[in-house]
């Protein structure tokens, strides 16, 4: 898998935790081979998913946004701008919210890696838990497609995928809430922020189910090229069910007031740090807002 579906995970990760980026397809180095113990050492600890101490708190309502919103974001990689990305609300279908997230890299990294990517998460339009998420991607003429069924009756979920013209299915269970990572952000959005408070919830990302654990910071002032906003920082840690040693840093700022707008998101990876900016929004009966300038974040 590439650096830049990595780094696109990453910051999923860090709004709910879109797909920016992902994480590998297919088990790396790190997940097939364990270091060799050090001669005459007791064998480390193995590491464990971190416990849901409790469930997540009852939304906030009226929700802070409606079909026809959508927020476009600059995407940096490894420190060079990467690509866009955009997050809309569809219209209501079937019982379900729709959210779409697209994702394209720009002419410079695709000399690296081009991707062109499509997620799309079913939510309930009341508890915003999901039903279905599917994705489609192009990477350097390789393409993808993943089908997500999400049984909340049986907590558990149903993962139908094509890669590389190879199709594959399997079934993961979670435990207490099961979210992807396209309709976490939108979650993330109606909880009743204030200082301190635990976010824990498991995440389907890359054919995996995640264990995200976290905490809202503090309150903070946040300059964007966007403007003044005033927001609450998240901070959390993405650790993979099924192998413990997998994790993610992520932080995410979310604006203190009705709108609820994701500014930024920060991961990091083995590589370093990739980062998602909001750029600008437009939202039914309110005049869009786009950046002005190039200013430099200011926190």
């Amino acid at each position: 898998m590439t650096a830049m579906r990595t780094a696109l995970a990453a910051l999923l990760f860090s709004f709910s935790s879109a797909a920016w980026a992902q994480l590998p397809d297919a088990d790396g180095p790190e997940d097939t081979k364990a270091p060799a113990a050090p001669a005459q050492q007791a064998p480390a600890e193995k590491p464990s998913v971190p416990a849901c101490a409790q469930r997540l708190p009852a939304l906030r309502t009226p929700l802070s946004f409606a079909p026809g919103e959508e927020l476009e974001f600059d995407l940096d990689a490894m420190g060079a701008t990467a690509g866009k990305m955009t997050m809309s609300v569809q219209k209501k279908k079937d019982g379900s919210l729709p959210v779409q997230i697209k994702v394209q890299t720009n002419s410079f990294f695709s000399k690296v890696r081009r991707v062109n990517a499509t997620a799309m998460s079913y939510m309930h339009p009341k508890t915003l838990r999901p039903s279905r998420y599917t994705e489609e991607a192009t990477e350097n003429e390789q393409h993808r497609t993943v089908d997500v069924a999400f049984n909340a009756k049986e907590r558990n979920v149903r993962i139908d995928y094509v890669v590389r013209g190879k199709p594959g299915s399997s079934n993961q269970p979670y435990e207490h809430e099961g979210m992807d990572v396209a309709g976490a952000i939108y979650m993330l959005r109606q909880l009743p922020l204030k200082e301190g408070l635990p976010v824990c919830f498991d995440v389907y990302g890359v054919r995996r189910m995640w264990r995200m654990t976290g905490s809202v910071v503090k309150r903070e002032h946040v300059s964007l090229p966007l403007g003044e906003f005033d927001a609450w920082h998240l901070e959390g840690v993405a650790v993979r069910l099924d192998n413990p040693k997998m994790k993610r840093e992520v932080h995410v700022w979310i604006t203190d007031d009705d709108r609820r707008l994701p500014l930024a998101a920060v991961g990091t990876i083995d590589l370093g740090a990739v980062r998602a900016t909001l750029t600008s929004y437009s939202r039914p009966g309110e005049k869009a807002k786009q950046a002005q300038g190039k200013e430099q974040l200011k926190w």
